[in-house]
């Protein structure tokens, strides 16, 4: 085992990084962000980490400040400060993984961006990497080669829903069929937090060229509550459209939960649905993008800082993340 547990969070994920420290009952380390006037920044510890199993928080989602790559640079450039600092370990915190969507080639000379990111994580010195639902996570496991860990929200989504829906005739939906295996172990996590059997059903989908077409549901949903399960909300039209879906086959309710909301361009409007009750997220990304209308009325955002501040805790004392799932 490493020395002394530091944590460090970056400006755009402070109010994040607060509340995991609380957990760990431990402060954040201090550091210093500094903007130079032609874009170019620099980041560095300003305590000493030599010999220390460092932990830091970034999530890598855009916002009115900075980039998806302006964070992604900030962090890298902090590992490398933090290796070339001598700290015995550097572990990067990144609830949501940018870049994580383009795993693989679909058409002719397309980029494998995945790959890419995880090589430049190694080339900084990056010991460890640990996120929260990854889009693929075959992908991600392969990507990199340095040491992964990875989270799932499916407990919390487990508890908000079992306490929700209670006697209620439940039915986990996938709404593509790239989501089947995720949508089946939040539906296996859910059967657990109720006591009792929860269905399955999957929607057709297939995109081309941003196009998204396919109508076909499988499973039963009539006089169901269906909950459409999914690792992220970007305009929201995979949801509307299998909420409607559901909907039109008679669901008594549809429901939504999705480990990151990024609620881009039209979400607002487009998951104003009255097909669609409401929408469960965690905090990796906050819904700053929603404004106070039908949205943001029907959402709740669930807390996952205790989820990464017990994961940080196993790492650093040589527990089990595998067991940390199961509970």
């Amino acid at each position: 085992m490493t020395n002394e547990l530091m944590l460090f969070a970056l400006e755009d994920s402070r109010a994040f990084g607060e509340q995991v420290s609380r957990h760990l009952g431990i402060g954040l380390s201090p550091h210093e962000e500094r903007e130079f006037e032609d874009g170019e920044h620099k980041t560095r510890p300003l305590a000493g980490v030599r010999g220390k199993d460092v932990f830091v928080i970034e999530s890598l989602h855009a916002d009115h400040r900075q980039s998806v790559a302006d964070k992604l640079c900030r962090l890298l450039f902090f590992v490398g400060a933090l290796k070339d600092a001598a700290a015995a370990r550097v572990t990067a915190i990144v609830p949501y993984l940018g870049y994580a969507r383009k795993d693989q080639k679909t058409q002719p000379r397309d980029p494998v961006t995945t790959r890419y990111v995880a090589t430049l994580f190694e080339a900084v010195g990056t010991d460890c990497i640990v996120t929260l639902d990854v889009h693929n996570l075959s992908a991600f496991q392969n990507a990199f080669r340095c040491r992964t860990e990875h989270l799932e929200a499916n407990m919390l989504f487990a508890r908000h829903f079992a306490s929700l829906l209670q006697e209620r005739e439940t039915v986990v939906m996938a709404p593509d069929a790239g989501a089947i295996k995720r949508a089946e172990r939040f539906r296996q996590s859910l059967a657990k937090a109720m006591g009792k059997p929860v269905g399955a059903a999957f929607a057709e989908k297939h995109r081309s060229q941003g196009i998204v077409s396919g109508d076909l549901i499988v499973g039963e949903v009539k006089d169901k509550y269906v909950i459409i399960i999914d690792d992220l909300i970007s305009t929201g039209t995979t949801i509307a459209r299998t909420a409607r879906g559901c909907h039109a086959l008679g669901a008594a309710k549809v429901y939504a939960a999705a480990s990151h909301g990024l609620f881009l361009g039209g979400a607002d409007a487009i998951l104003a649905d009255d097909a669609l009750e409401s929408i469960a997220v965690t905090d990796t990304v906050p819904s700053f993008r929603l404004g106070n209308g039908p949205v943001k009325a029907k959402l709740s955002v669930l807390c996952s800082t205790a989820l990464f501040a017990e994961a940080i805790r196993r790492m650093h004392d040589g527990g089990s993340i595998s067991d940390l799932l199961k509970s």
